[in-house]
């Protein structure tokens, strides 16, 4: 007799069970509303004539996760961990500051969505690496979506991004 397998091993537990709880499942797929955004970043102009770069990274990442308020399913390891809302129109008006972080890393940046508890903006960039913009600084939360999820879900520190 076979067990039934209902969770992935493509997360750690705990972000598996986090994704769960906030509706996301395997092949979970909303490509209309991912275009949806796209097109209103990209024809968003900030009054100081900055524009939003949008990227195929970004909106595959809004198709799968978008929408989702995630919340974490248990204690942190080093940090509390964060909830997130994930929904690009956060970071609506910050083209400018997006512009500069991407000009700093030599890539561009789009806004993935939000943890609303610090009101930490969470962007990506066109090879797909994740980061955290908060009052304190910018951070990185890793070389993919999926290992982002499980620096803010399972409250692995993240790396501040440095001059240099």
């Amino acid at each position: 007799m076979q067990a039934d397998r209902s969770s992935t091993t493509r997360f750690p537990v705990p972000v598996d069970a986090a994704l769960r709880a906030a509706g996301w499942l395997p092949g979970r797929w909303d490509i209309r509303q991912a275009e949806i955004w796209a097109d209103t970043l990209r024809e968003h102009t900030s009054p100081a004539g900055h524009r939003h770069a949008v990227f195929p990274a970004a909106v595959e990442v809004w198709a799968e996760f978008g929408s989702l308020h995630i919340t974490a399913q248990g204690p942190g390891r080093a940090l509390a961990p964060s909830a997130l809302h994930l929904d690009p129109m956060h970071g609506l008006h910050m083209a400018r500051t997006l512009a500069d972080l991407g000009r700093a890393l030599g890539t561009e940046v789009c806004p993935l969505g939000l943890e609303p508890d610090t009101h930490t903006l969470v962007a990506i960039d066109t090879e797909g690496r994740v980061y955290a913009l908060d009052h304190t600084g910018d951070w990185y939360l890793g070389p993919t979506a999926d290992q982002a999820l499980a620096t803010l879900l399972t409250g692995i520190p993240p790396v501040r991004l440095t001059a240099g």
